[in-house]
C-alpha cells in the first residue's frame, strides 16, 4: 500500500531513493538553577560553546566544495554574524550570573523571546528567519550538550549518496553539506519555503519537502521513498509501476529546469515584443548573488527589517549606510529600490512603544505609521538611503501609505534629511526617487493622486489582498478564503496600473502573486510591465513572460475580471495560460 504524506513544497524537482533517517535532535532543556558558586562554570560553558559554534561554522565554509553557489557561504558567514548579537552571545550570560540559571536555560530562554519576538512579524519572509534563530542557537546547544561535532551534519551523516534524507530540521550548512555527499532529496519536519535551508535547496537543485511532521516516526529506514518537491509531497511504498512513472516524470522535470537556466541570458520580452522588466526581492546583501545568478534588472524590493528586528535598539544611521552602500556598490548600476521600515510596535518592542492590549498589530500603529510617530527613527534611515545613494542608483518605497496627509509629511521628512545632509556637506542623489507600495485598499482607490506626486508605485498584493478581503493569511482558519483572483482584487490591481499610466509613472508588482508563473500571464493583460520577484521564482516568471501574447492575453483577462465566482475565474485562468 502507498504512503503518501503532505508537507510545504520547498523546492521543486522529482527524486527516488532509499530513505536515510538522521538524528532528531536533542532533548528539551531543563528548567535548572545552579549554586553561586557554580555560576562562574555556568558562564565559563556557555562562552566555550558559543566559540566552539563560531569555529565550527568558519570550518564549515572553509570546507564547502567550490562548485556550490555563493551564497552558500553567505548564508553561513549570517550564521556566524548571529552568534554575536547581543541578544544571544550576552543576554543568556547575563541571565546566569543574575538569575542563576543552568546555561543550558539561559540559552532556551533567549530562544523563546527571539522567536516570540520573530513570530509576531506579519512580513512571511522576515517571519522564515526565525528558523535562522532556532538553527544558530540549536548549534550552540549542541556544542552544550556534546561538545564540537567538527562540522558534521547531525552528528556526523555520512553515505547519504543517492538516498533521501529525512530530519527534524535543517540549517544551510547542513543543507549544503548534505547536498556535497549526494543526497537525492531532503524531508524535513519543521521548516519552511522561505527559511535559507529551503532557499539553499533551491539554488542546488535539490528536491525538498519542508513542514513534514511526523516523517521521522511515519517512514522507515532504507525503504524507497518518492519526493516531489514541487507538490509537496513525499509516497512511501510505490510499487514498480508507480516508480517507472516517477522517474519519468523527475527526468522531465530536469529538462524543464535545464531549459530554464538557459533563459538566463534572454530577454523578458513576450511574443508580441513588450518588454518586461524582472526586478528581484531581497532583505539581505547575500541575497545580491542569487538576483545575479539569475540576471535580474536591479532589485525592486530590498527589506531593511531585517536590520531592525530583535534588537533593543535601532541599528545607527551609520550602520544602515554601510549596509545599503555595499548593496548599491554590488548592483553595479542597477536600480536598489528600498523599502523603508516596514515593522510594527508589536515586532519593534525595546525602541517603539508597545501595541494597546486586544489591538491588532497589522492593523495598528506600524510601518509608515510608527515611522511618522518616531521621526527621529525615520530621519535616521531616510538619511543612510541618501547617503548610499551617492553610490549608485537608489530608490526609496514607502510601505501603507493610505492618505495623501501621511504621503505629505514623508516628503517632509526627506526634504528635512536632505538639508540636514547638505549642511553636513555629505554627498546624495537630490533627484533621489520617491514611490509608494499600495498595500491598502484606500491607497489603491486613491493611486491617481499618490501618482501625482511620486517617481513610481509598487503594488503590494500580499496585504492588498489581505485587507480587502479582511483575511488574515497567517490564519490557518481563514487563510482558505485568501484570493489573488478576487474581481476586488483584480480590479483595485487594475485601477493601480491605469492611475500611473494616466500620470506616466511606472507601476510594479512586487507581492507573491508576482512569483507564480500562474498569474503571469493575468498580471501582463492586466498592463503590468513590470514585476519584482524572489530570485528564486525569477526564472520561471521569465519563461511565462515569454510564452505570453499580451494582446491576446488581455481579452480572456477582461472575461476573468467579470466572472461571477471564483470557479468560473479559475476556468478562464486555465484557458488563458494554455495560450
Amino acid at each position: 500500500m502507498v504512503l503518501a504524506l503532505h508537507g510545504i513544497a520547498a523546492a521543486p524537482g522529482i527524486a527516488i531513493g532509499p530513505a536515510r533517517k538522521l538524528d532528531p535532535g536533542l532533548p528539551e532543556p531543563r528548567c535548572r538553577r545552579v549554586p553561586p558558586e557554580a555560576v562562574p562554570r555556568e558562564v565559563a560553558r556557555l562562552r566555550a560553546a558559543l566559540r566552539a559554534a563560531a569555529g565550527e561554522l568558519q570550518a564549515l565554509r572553509s570546507r564547502l566544495p567550490p562548485e556550490l553557489p555563493a551564497e552558500v557561504g553567505a548564508f553561513l558567514e549570517t550564521h556566524r554574524l548571529m552568534l554575536a548579537d547581543p541578544a544571544i552571545a550576552q543576554a543568556p550570560l547575563a541571565r546566569i550570573r543574575r538569575e542563576r540559571w543552568a546555561a543550558e536555560w539561559a540559552l532556551e530562554l533567549a530562544r523563546r523571546e527571539l522567536v516570540a519576538a520573530f513570530d509576531a512579524i506579519e512580513d512571511p519572509y522576515l517571519r522564515a528567519r526565525r528558523v535562522d534563530v532556532e538553527q544558530v542557537i540549536g548549534r550552540v546547544a549542541r556544542h552544550l550538550a556534546e561538545g564540537p561535532r567538527r562540522g558534521e551534519p547531525h552528528g556526523g551523516a555520512a553515505g547519504v549518496t543517492g538516498m533521501v534524507v529525512v530530519c527534524a530540521e535543517l540549517d544551510p550548512a547542513e543543507a549544503a553539506l548534505l547536498a556535497g555527499q549526494g543526497a537525492a532529496a531532503l524531508v524535513v519536519e519543521g521548516g519552511g519555503p522561505l527559511s535559507h535551508a529551503a532557499i539553499l535547496a533551491r539554488s542546488l537543485g535539490l528536491p525538498c519537502v519542508m513542514g513534514m511532521h511526523g516523517a521521522l516516526a511515519w517512514l522507515r529506514e532504507g525503504e524507497p521513498l518518492v519526493v516531489d518537491g514541487r507538490a509537496g509531497v513525499v509516497l512511501a511504498g510505490a510499487d514498480p509501476r508507480l516508480l517507472a512513472a516517477c522517474r519519468r516524470a523527475g527526468a522531465g522535470e530536469r529538462r524543464e529546469r535545464r531549459a530554464l537556466a538557459r533563459l538566463r541570458a534572454e530577454p523578458a520580452r513576450t511574443r508580441d515584443g513588450r518588454e518586461v522588466v524582472l526586478r528581484a526581492n531581497v532583505e539581505l546583501p547575500e541575497d545580491l548573488r542569487a538576483a545575479r545568478r539569475v540576471a535580474a534588472a536591479g532589485v525592486g524590493l530590498y527589506r531593511t527589517e531585517f536590520l531592525f528586528a530583535g534588537r533593543a535598539e535601532p541599528p545607527p544611521e551609520e550602520e544602515q549606510y554601510r549596509t545599503y552602500a555595499r548593496m548599491v556598490r554590488a548592483l553595479r548600476g542597477q536600480p536598489l529600490t528600498i523599502r523603508t521600515l516596514d515593522l510594527g510596535v508589536d515586532k519593534a518592542a525595546g525602541f517603539a512603544p508597545g501595541p494597546a492590549p486586544g489591538t491588532s498589530p497589522a492593523l495598528g500603529l506600524r510601518a509608515v505609521r510608527l515611522c511618522l510617530r518616531e521621526p527621529a527613527l525615520f530621519l535616521a534611515q531616510l538619511r543612510a538611503i541618501l547617503r548610499a545613494s551617492a553610490h549608485g542608483p537608489v530608490r526609496l518605497m514607502i510601505p501603507m501609505l493610505s492618505s495623501l496627509r501621511e504621503l505629505e509629511q514623508v516628503l517632509a521628512l526627506v526634504e528635512r534629511a536632505k538639508a540636514e545632509l547638505a549642511r553636513a556637506r555629505r554627498r546624495f542623489d537630490p533627484g533621489l526617487p520617491v514611490g509608494a507600495m499600495i498595500e491598502v485598499p484606500a491607497a489603491a482607490l486613491a493611486a491617481g493622486r499618490f501618482a501625482r506626486r511620486l517617481d513610481f508605485l509598487s503594488i503590494g498584493t500580499n496585504d492588498l489582498i489581505q485587507y480587502t478581503l479582511a483575511i488574515d493569511r497567517v490564519d490557518e482558519q481563514v487563510a482558505h478564503l485568501y484570493d489573488p483572483l478576487h474581481p476586488a482584487v483584480l480590479a483595485l490591481i487594475r485601477a493601480v496600473v491605469h492611475a500611473g499610466r494616466r500620470a506616466r509613472v511606472p507601476v510594479a508588482l512586487c507581492g507573491e502573486m508576482a512569483a507564480d508563473p500562474r498569474y503571469t500571464r493575468l498580471l501582463l493583460g492586466l498592463g503590468l510591465t513590470e514585476l519584482s520577484i524572489h530570485p528564486a521564482f525569477l526564472l520561471e516568471v521569465k519563461a511565462a513572460v515569454r510564452a505570453t501574447h499580451v494582446a491576446r492575453a488581455a481579452q480572456l483577462v477582461r472575461r476573468i475580471l467579470a466572472a461571477p465566482h471564483p470557479e468560473a475565474a479559475e476556468r478562464l485562468l486555465e484557458r488563458l495560460n494554455a495560450l
